[in-house]
């Protein structure tokens, strides 16, 4: 076999080098920005720590200055809050020390006071009382105090008053008495509601007698009573006796003149009756007339 021959002229070519030319340091050198590609896209470890270690305390400083804005905008919320807790702390103790003391024997009833007594002896009424002493003044017993009370018939309406730290005061009204109903034990003494008051063998002075149907529980009695109580002082002073068999027919009897009836009629429009019976006395002198009727308001009848 013939070995190939080198090619004419013609058909050569030239087939470039490889590598450049320039010796072994030409080749081992790479091109030029390489490694700075290399270091821009895949940064080292330790940088990545860094840039990591910067981060979490740069959001550790934003949560820092976010919290102490939050603080500093709601300071004055805190303080109201705590000044509300406070206050309202300081009450309940007030509170809780106030009942305390109250139910103590800081606060024991030690001396009752009876005022408005004038015909009742108040020691008698403070001795019927005298149960309340020793007791802490918001346990004072009222239903007590009311039993106690009722056995003096001359009592109409009380109170009952605390003065801390010692002192129960016990304000009474009396029943007056209007009139003296005669039985057979004698005289006693009735108060507009027809409440005995006091018995005696004779009649009291200052007082008329009272001759009602139906005794002093009666509708006939209730209508003398409110009479008695409606009249004018220096014309009630002057009753001797005044008499009803009905609500409607009250009369009474004046000493005017040697004796004079008067009849009044119902319970009713007491300062009408009263002016025109003032104004019939005037111009009719009781010692002319046995009778003056104004049981009709506004009409006066003498007879």
């Amino acid at each position: 076999m013939k070995r190939p021959g080198p090619l004419p002229p013609s058909e050569r070519r030239e087939v470039p080098d490889p590598l450049p030319r320039g010796g072994a340091e030409d080749t081992a050198r790479a091109p030029e920005g390489l490694d700075d590609a290399r270091g821009a896209g895949s940064p080292s470890f330790g940088a990545r720590w860094a840039e990591r270690v910067r981060l979490w305390f740069a959001d550790r400083r934003a949560k820092n200055a976010e919290r102490s804005e939050v603080r500093r905008f709601t300071v004055r919320a805190r303080r109201r809050r705590l000044t509300w807790i406070v206050s309202l702390g300081a009450f309940a103790a007030l509170v809780v020390g106030t009942f305390g003391a109250a139910y103590s024997p800081l606060f024991a009833v030690e001396d009752i006071r009876v005022a408005g007594a004038e015909t009742i002896s108040a020691d008698d009424i403070a001795e019927a009382l005298s149960g309340q002493v020793g007791r802490p003044l918001p346990l004072v017993d009222d239903s007590e105090i009311r039993a106690a009370l009722l056995a003096f018939p001359r009592i109409e309406t009380y109170t009952v008053e605390s003065l801390p730290p010692h002192e129960l005061v016990v304000r009474i009204v009396e029943r007056t008495p209007v009139a003296v109903v005669a039985s057979d034990a004698g005289f006693t003494t009735v108060d507009a509601a027809g409440v005995p008051l006091t018995t005696s063998d004779e009649a009291p002075e200052g007082l008329p007698i009272a001759e009602v149907e139906g005794g002093v529980t009666s509708d006939a009695f209730a209508a003398v009573g409110q009479v008695l109580r409606a009249l004018p002082a220096d014309l009630a002073e002057r009753v001797t006796r005044i008499r009803a068999t009905s609500p409607e027919d009250v009369s009474f009897d004046l000493p005017d003149g040697g004796g004079v009836t008067v009849v009044w009629g119902s319970a009713g429009d007491t300062a009408e009756k009263t002016k025109v019976l003032e104004a019939g006395m005037a111009s009719s002198p009781p010692a002319e007339v046995s009778t003056y009727d104004v049981s009709s308001a506004g009409v006066l009848v003498v007879s």
